[in-house]
């Protein structure tokens, strides 16, 4: 089991994704702050474990409180919100977490007797959320199972896999995983996803680490390797998913579900129903990070490209709900018309 985030007593440990595949780090963070720092430097990411991430750097911000009354304690648990609100501003995950430490922040303030008793309380709310993630991405997955045939291709874009959990399953790669484990064959072509490229370095290093044939191209070979035949089916994660099934992944998803409807591919969205914001009537309203121009212009340390040039570099991109053939969650598969489907979700407990 691959542990992107896990609780220590010591502090949050999680492993620096921006080193790998060629080295294996573990970081020890000890403060909310520095929790904060690991999600906006993208040290963790993808939607799900920046959610689990944030809660539980909230957790270890709120055990080292001094703060002797309720009051003084609520001015340092919003404090903390609010920093970690302002890490990534697309994953929709990292708000439904901080939301739900909010309402548990709210309920063992009114209950407790002590603020140590509010400060356990919001581990164990951070903790559940970890442990829920899990479980809900291994139901994702023996969802998803059943729509990969036995002996596919599956294309992927970016890294929806234990990386971007809180481990074990991941999502897009859940469902590759709950088709492996349901006794199907399955082969997994991934794109190198620039400019943090996620694919080549991340996709790829969990696939080799779990004995799952992985082919690796380039962004611009998608188009060709679906015209030769290559691909089966495609299956993506998803960072925030509207009410109408507009969904926001890595930059480059659009352009692989554009050439997926081309071919005739199913192209499917793979997420948990924290990824879904049914406050959003469409995709348009989903805001896109813009990130540093150096992601574009280097590689690592090396620049590739000339000073003084303008540069763009957008996170994410939003399909639209036409290009998915369905979006398979922790509840469920959904099927267009989306509006409908997505909110039904909802009502299964």
């Amino acid at each position: 089991m691959i542990k992107t985030v896990e609780w220590t007593a010591e502090g949050v440990r999680m492993i620096d994704q921006r080193l790998l595949p060629t080295e294996e780090k573990y970081l020890l963070l000890r403060s909310c702050e520095e929790v904060a720092e690991s999600i906006r430097d993208m040290a963790v990411r993808g939607a799900p474990a920046i959610g689990v991430a944030a809660a539980l750097g909230i957790a270890i911000g709120l055990k080292q409180a001094v703060a002797t009354s309720t009051p003084d304690l609520q001015y340092d648990f919003d404090y903390m919100c609010d920093l970690m609100s302002r890490t990534r501003p697309t994953a929709v995950n990292l708000f439904w977490a901080i939301e739900r430490m909010r309402t548990a922040f709210g309920r063992a303030a009114v209950e407790a007797q002590h603020t140590d008793e509010v400060k356990a309380a919001l581990v164990n709310e951070a903790l559940a959320i970890f442990d829920e993630d899990i479980a809900s991405n291994r139901r994702l997955g023996r969802f998803g199972a059943e729509l990969i045939n036995d002996g596919a291709t599956v294309l992927t874009h970016c890294n929806a896999g234990a990386l971007a959990t809180a481990g074990d399953y991941g999502t897009a790669l859940g469902v590759i995983r709950g088709a492996r484990d349901a006794g199907k064959r399955v082969a997994v072509i991934a794109d190198e996803t620039r400019p943090f490229l996620q694919g080549s370095r991340l996709t790829a290093w969990e696939l080799k680490e779990d004995n799952i044939p992985v082919t690796l191209i380039t962004d611009n070979m998608a188009g060709h390797v679906m015209k030769t035949g290559a691909v089966d089916v495609v299956v993506v994660g998803a960072d925030r998913i509207a009410a109408n099934g507009d969904a926001a992944n890595k930059i480059g998803t659009y352009m692989v579900a554009v050439l997926a409807r081309e071919h005739g591919i199913p192209f499917y969205v793979a997420a948990p129903v924290s990824t879904v914001d049914l406050s959003l009537a469409t995709g348009d309203e989903i805001p896109i990070e813009e990130r540093n121009e150096a992601e574009v212009t280097h590689v690592r340390q090396e620049r590739l490209a000339p000073e003084g040039i303008s540069v763009r570099n957008p996170a994410f991109d939003v399909t639209p709900n036409k290009l998915i053939a369905a979006i398979i969650t922790d509840r469920g598969v959904a099927r267009p018309p989306y509006m409908e489907s997505l909110s039904n979700l909802f009502k299964i407990s």
